[in-house]
Parts: structure tokens; sequence; C-alpha cells
């Protein structure tokens, strides 16, 4: 086993020109979402190079999901290759939609710019770097070992960033990540090469709308201005929910430090006349100011608990505040995760890092949720952890970079980590 892993590693260091390139190319697939945009031509660029490899290659497009369309259709790739033997399925999953490019980038984000041992660009880090770290891996394996037992399947999937329910979700759904077909799964989230992650915290998005009536704003006292009902919700959310959160600590090993507290984002805030027109708003009193919020819960509170304590809010003021009228709608809610940390795929890819580089690894939780919670609860597949290069926190930053020294170390972790589970020796 040992003799066969050093030449797969050989053939990864052989290949980390290869690997850049493969990088480059899926960044410059400008894949934002939303709207989903490039999400076919990049399937189809993962699939034309893995068919050369001997796998079979199915599109699937998850139809009638949120943002599916004849413009932007969800299109995912899955390619899969049987060995000689029995054995069981290793899936490799990456998302191959990236957030928008935002400001503040000093390089041209879809260009691909590799300079200092880094590739830089938007997804480079969110998760194409971990992406093409698998598929140089599976590619390594494959070339020293083609009588390997099992099967190898790889995926690139859509809208991870929008909740995953045109990618994983909608695959889930239809037993493309469940037993028999598959057995362990790796999704190459950019959680450093060091640490392996087993789940994460819980989100619920909501929107609050609150009501009011309109006027000319010349006399707001004829009206009723709904922008000034949602500013006394920001302030009880600051006078009581903000210190109630930050009292809260997990016993999951959320990281960053931050994270290991209850948090909530305000996503958004929209009231009155929208602006994108070209000349002067009218005035007008707002009847409606609507906001998002993206609350991220802990494994030891209950997500009855995390509506309750908002909704509260609202009720109260409606109570107190002359003419407060609000709405609620749930956006989506998802349940905190966290597999068992001696399972056969983070047992097997907590050597592999210990073999690799030498380390003890750190077992970790994520901050913010990411696919593997469609192949838990949908799949019933519990054998799911994260493992990737990149860094956390550069994930959807102006200059979003992955190191190449990473990628080739996650390369050789994820191969090795493969090559055990086939042979079921985790």
């Amino acid at each position: 086993m040992s003799a066969l892993l050093d030449q797969v590693y050989e053939r990864i260091d052989d290949r980390v020109d290869d690997m850049v390139e493969l990088t480059c190319d899926l960044i410059r697939f400008p894949t934002v979402n939303p709207p989903g945009e490039a999400y076919t031509p990049c399937a189809e660029y993962i699939g034309n190079r893995l068919s050369k490899r001997g796998f079979d290659i199915q599109y699937v497009r998850g139809e009638g999901t949120p943002g599916d369309s004849s413009d932007y259709p969800r299109v995912n790739v899955i390619a899969r290759r049987e060995g000689k033997g029995d054995g069981p399925c290793v899936h490799f999953n990456g998302h191959i939609d990236v957030i928008e490019a935002g400001a503040g980038w000093t390089v041209a984000p879809f260009d691909a710019i590799v300079k200092d041992g880094r590739i830089y660009g938007r997804g480079a880090c969110d998760m194409k770097g971990g992406l093409a770290s698998a598929i140089i891996a599976v590619e390594a394996l494959i070339d020293t070992d083609p009588n390997y037992p099992g099967t190898i399947e790889i995926s690139g999937t859509c809208d991870e960033e929008t909740g995953g329910y045109g990618g994983v979700a909608y695959l889930a759904e239809r037993g493309w990540f469940s037993k028999p077909r598959v057995d362990h799964v790796v999704i190459p989230e950019p959680l450093n090469v060091d640490r392996v992650c087993i789940g994460h915290r819980g989100v619920w998005w909501a929107e609050i709308e609150t009501h009011g009536r309109m006027a000319h704003g010349s006399m707001p006292f004829l009206g009723d201005s709904a922008v000034r009902h949602m500013a006394a919700v920001l302030e009880r959310f600051e006078k009581d929910l903000y210190p109630a959160l930050a009292t809260r600590r997990s016993d999951m090993p959320v990281v960053p430090e931050g994270a290991r507290q209850s948090t909530m984002n305000i996503n958004s805030l929209h009231g009155g006349q929208a602006e994108s027109h070209g000349g002067l708003p009218s005035p007008c009193v707002a009847d409606s100011c609507r906001m998002i919020i993206d609350r991220r819960f802990l494994i030891e509170e209950s997500l009855a608990d995390v509506k309750g304590e908002v909704t509260a809010i609202l009720e109260s003021l409606a109570e107190s505040r002359p003419d407060f009228r609000f709405d609620i709608r749930e956006l989506f809610a998802v349940e905190p995760s966290m597999v068992d940390r001696d399972g056969p795929v983070a047992s097997a890819t907590v050597t592999a890092i210990q073999e690799v580089l030498g380390v003890v690894p750190d077992i970790v939780c994520s901050p913010g949720t990411y696919d593997q919670k469609h192949v838990d609860r949908i799949g019933k597949l519990k054998d799911c952890i994260a493992y990737g290069p990149g860094i956390l926190d550069l994930a959807h930053q102006p200059d979003e970079w992955v190191g190449i020294e990473d990628m080739t170390a996650a390369a050789k972790v994820m191969a090795t980590a493969a090559s055990r589970l086939l042979r079921q020796e985790a």
C-alpha cells in the first residue's frame, strides 16, 4: 500500500501545472449565482475531461428548482467509474457556483491570476480549487491503480451558495447520494488542509415585513411610516436579541472562534419606493419595509426556540407600539448537523492527513451550512465530511485565492483516503 501511494504522490507532484491550469479554467467560467450563469459550459468542461479518463458522464438538470429557467438551467454533472472488483463507492462532490465578484479587487476576478504560489479569482478558494484537487487526486489514483476495487464518483453541482436546491438537494431526492449507490462522500470545501469538518451550525432565514400607510412626504403625520416601525424592530434586536445571542456557546468544534456563539446577520433592508430609476424619488411615506435576517444557531438550540424569540419581539411590539403591523415569512431552515468523528470517511481522512502532512488534524464544524445537509437529511447518508484546500476566511472576499502547495497536499490526502476507503481499510 505504501509503495502504491508513493507512486500516487509522484503522479500528483508531476501534475501540479495541470492542476493549476484546471483550476484557472474553472475560475474563468463566471458561474455567478444568482442568477446561475455559465453552469452548462462549466459542467460540460468537467464532464468532457473525465469522460476521457473512462468515467461515465451524466448531466442532470434541476428542473423546477428555484432559479431554474431556459436562460439559467441548473445543470449538474456526475461522473462515475467502476473498478475491477467489489467495493464501496467513494464520491467527491464540489459546487461549481460562486457568488458575485463585488468590489475591492486588485486583480480581475475571473481572469484566474497565478502569482506567488497562489491562484487568485472568484471561486478559487470556494471551491474550484478544491474540486480541481479532487479531480487530480482521482486521476492520479486511477492511473497508478487501474484495478482498484469499488467505484469512484465525482460531481460538479450547482446552487450551493443559495441553498443547493438545484444541485445536491435535487440529486439526493432522486437517489444520487444514497446507499447502495454511494457509501462515502467528501466535499472539498475550504477548511484548511489540516482540518476535517464533520458538521455545521443550523440556519434560519426569514423575511420580516412591517406595514404602514402612504401619505405625502410633506405631511408624514397623515401617514404611517413602515420604515420607522422597522427601526423599532432593529432597536429591539440591538437591545435584547443580540446580547442574548452573545451569551450562547456551543460544544460543537465550530471555527472560527466567533462562530462558537449564536449569530444573526441582517442581509438586506428595503423600504419605501424603489430607487432603480433615473429620476428623483417621489415624496411618499413608506407603506412597506422588508428585512431579510440570517440566523445561525447551535446544535444546543432548537429551531422552534430560534423562531420563537424573533416572533416574540415582533408580537411584543404589536402590543406596545401604536399601529405596528407585521408579517414574517420563512425562506428556509436547516438544522445543525454533525457526523461521527470516528466514522469511516472521517477516520480515513484523519489518517491520511497524518501520513501526508505529519500533523494531527483538528476536527471542526463549519460556521455556515454546506451540501452535507442534503446528503445527510435527504440522502440519509451519514458518512459525509468536508475536506479541502483553502482558508475559510477568504471565501466570498475580494482577491480570493487558494494556495498551490495546499492544493497539492489536499490532493494527496484525498487520494490516500479514497484508496483506503475503496479497499475498506479505514
